[in-house]
């Protein structure tokens, strides 16, 4: 009996990213680290797992974050203004993960990784408990850089589809792990009132090419928006919404953020 319970809880651990999918539409919130604070950090991504988050993006700030709109640049300066790096962010994961199960999932750019080391950077995560990474600067082509190093310790790196890949929508989805990113709009993060894209075509070729789940990020802020993208995806990635959330309401967010979190995710499972 021992052995079954070590062996379930080896088979939970290993498989964090594809149970948050399992049966349902996984609903993923993207926080800043360090936003307005570390310590508010930790209350917020209580929050969110409260809330019914499935998964969550933890980003990690950097001076020149090119795939994000003005909020969350804003956000990752102030993050930085305010003492954050990858020491205390790698520490405030540790004690998330003390009490949250979910998956985590760092959101960062190759230079941090770089600059902090790649296999100590992947070592570090893997110890405290990330599941998995997205590096929007680093091409799917130069992947190679760093995938050694993720796979040693068993963190995956998700990769995106933009409505500009095209062709190379088949060679990614082939080699996807954890859950594809795909793009629902051209241009960098941030509230759209209309995402015109033609995701469902887009998704389609990636179904027809793995059984990876796929998630839907970029301008996605209302209910609305989140459940028709949820009809067609395997689940709903928001960040500027909540960012906006913390700008306006600081230290007190918390309830707006659960109240917001709690919105998305019941109707995206309605």
């Amino acid at each position: 009996m021992l052995q079954q319970l070590q062996d379930t809880e080896e088979k939970i651990y290993m498989n964090r990213i594809e149970l948050a999918f399992k049966n349902k539409k996984a609903f993923i919130p993207f926080i800043t680290a360090g936003y307005p604070n570390i310590n508010k950090t930790k209350d917020f991504i209580y929050k969110m797992v409260l809330a019914g988050a499935d998964l969550i993006e933890i980003g990690i700030p950097f001076s020149d974050p090119i795939a994000e709109g003005s909020v969350i640049q804003e956000s990752s300066q102030k993050a930085l203004e305010a003492g954050t790096n990858i020491g205390n962010i790698f520490e405030l994961v540790k004690n998330v993960r003390k009490t949250v199960l979910i998956p985590l999932v760092f959101m960062t750019y190759i230079n941090p990784v770089f600059k902090y080391g790649y296999d100590n950077f992947f070592k570090q995560s893997s110890l405290i408990g990330i599941d998995g990474i997205i590096i929007p600067d680093l091409p799917f082509e130069e992947k190679n850089e760093i995938s050694s190093y993720a796979k040693k310790y068993d963190i995956k790196i998700i990769s995106l589809i933009a409505p500009t890949s095209e062709k190379r929508i088949e060679k990614i989805a082939k080699e996807a792990e954890g859950f594809l990113y795909i793009v629902s709009s051209m241009g960098v993060t941030g509230i759209r009132n209309e995402i015109k894209t033609d995701l469902t075509s887009i998704l389609a070729s990636v179904k027809k090419t793995t059984n990876i789940p796929a998630a839907i990020g970029f301008g996605i802020h209302s209910p609305k928006q989140a459940k028709e993208m949820a009809k067609i995806s395997d689940g709903v990635i928001v960040g500027s919404a909540i960012i906006k959330i913390i700008k306006q309401y600081g230290n007190k967010a918390d309830d707006y953020i659960y109240d917001y979190v709690k919105s998305i995710k019941t109707a995206i499972n309605n």
